[in-house]
């Protein structure tokens, strides 16, 4: 990774009639850099990847790839950019290599090159041995691998990313990661979009966009250590269904507005600024209800602990935006 800018969005919105999908957006990549964009889903995210594509064109604001202007001149880096869409645009009735060939010459690479260039993107992503195998008959992790090669095939300089890992296992998902890797080394920049925290944390730096707008920005470990509204309490509880629905009644109410629980397999997680103060409220409503606290313990929070928090804390009013 390098100090080049290769994607730049100076206060990016787009409007849709009277809703705004993303709000005055701003960030830097730089040239071999994964960039992670989380957010549930409506949060602005596809939005914001069309818009960088070209696809879609601003209400306001500035997009630079590759120092282009975007929409304006993107014409001028299309051969330098790759997408692969939530879907996986493929031709299920295409083999592996039919596929490729098709991407190939969609990005002009010209014929007596195409046999050079199928092979290379075979080679890297793995699939070799499944080159005349049928697109329906792969796969969801190997139709994944396919879709990125055909987005690659033209070795492009920047590479984006819709949630290229929805629906695929694991396994496949830290396969397809591996390949990302190899494509960063050699300088491409990729720009993904994302909602699951393992995948966050292989990220160089990321961003949290909510309602269209950038709630937290900065590398795992920063935001882990700059971002985090207050503590994190993990709770033993002998009901902890029933705690949860306690501080969601005390939230409807009014009360302890800035307290909310998330449930961690048999475990609480609750995120609070003050947490002294909730503990004995928290604590005696607890008795009340006959639910047994067996033990609190402030925890260090990890990354999906800070975007349920960050989430959270803009839902209920707060402003701790890096």
């Amino acid at each position: 990774m390098n100090d080049e800018i290769t994607i730049k969005t100076n206060k990016l919105s787009k409007d849709f009639g009277n809703f705004r999908a993303v709000d005055e957006v701003s960030f830097e990549i730089s040239r071999g850099e994964i960039f992670g964009f989380l957010g549930p889903n409506g949060s602005g995210k596809t939005t914001t990847i069309r818009m960088m594509l070209g696809l879609l064109s601003p209400s306001s604001g500035e997009i630079e790839v590759l120092g282009v202007p975007v929409p304006q001149q993107v014409q001028d880096i299309l051969p330098s950019i790759g997408y692969m869409s939530q879907q996986f645009s493929l031709y299920s009735d295409l083999t592996v290599v039919q596929n490729l060939k098709f991407y190939g010459q969609a990005y002009g690479i010209h014929s007596d090159l195409s046999e050079k260039k199928v092979q290379e993107a075979i080679a890297l992503s793995g699939l070799a041995g499944y080159e005349h195998t049928r697109t329906s008959d792969l796969s969801g992790g190997w139709r994944q691998r396919l879709a990125l090669s055909a987005a690659i095939i033209h070795k492009p300089e920047v590479l984006f990313l819709d949630e290229p890992t929805a629906g695929v296992d694991p396994v496949s998902r830290r396969a397809f990661w591996d390949l990302l890797y190899q494509l960063v080394s050699e300088g491409i920049t990729v720009f993904i979009t994302t909602h699951y925290m393992d995948e966050a944390e292989h990220c160089h730096r990321l961003a949290f966009i909510q309602h269209g707008m950038i709630i937290a920005q900065g590398t795992p470990n920063s935001i882990k250590k700059e971002t985090m509204p207050g503590s994190v309490l993990e709770v033993d509880a002998s009901r902890p269904e029933d705690l949860i629905k306690i501080v969601a009644d005390q939230h409807s109410k009014g009360n302890l507005i800035d307290l909310s629980a998330e449930l961690y397999g048999s475990q609480i997680h609750l995120f609070t600024p003050r947490p002294k103060q909730h503990i004995r409220k928290l604590r005696s409503l607890a008795r009340a209800a006959g639910v047994d606290i067996k033990s609190l313990v402030d925890i260090d929070p990890s990354l999906e602990d800070i975007f349920i928090a960050c989430m959270q804390n803009r839902k209920y009013g707060g402003n701790h935006e890096e």
